[in-house]
């Protein structure tokens, strides 16, 4: 699980308001408000680091969680996104996997 790669879906505009990322879908005019949490990981979706790392580097230090409460919860939060096309999950860089991963 530690090497999921978590990026950014394409057609998609984003801003930080306040503590927020607001995220508009260019395909659909969406709009999608994510939480400090979702932020924090839509930042951090890269493409190339992996989720297990973004979690103990960014996540577990800004929310004082252990981190296999905090890979399982983030993992699940991004599974949300990667149904709406937010972001996709796949197991190395550059990999076009179905973004279920976490669904076994």
């Amino acid at each position: 699980m530690n090497g999921i790669v978590v990026t950014r879906g394409e057609r998609l505009a984003a801003r930080r308001v306040g503590g927020e990322v607001v995220i508009l879908s260019a395909d659909d005019s969406s709009l999608y408000v994510l939480n400090e949490l979702g932020s924090l990981l839509w930042e951090a979706a890269d493409g190339h680091t992996p989720l297990g790392q973004i979690v103990e580097t960014v996540v577990c230090p800004e929310f004082e969680i252990d981190a296999d409460t905090a890979l399982g919860d983030a993992l699940d939060f991004l599974e949300q996104l990667a149904a709406f096309g937010i972001v996709s999950l796949s197991p190395e860089p550059g990999s076009t996997a179905p973004d279920n991963l976490g669904a076994a």
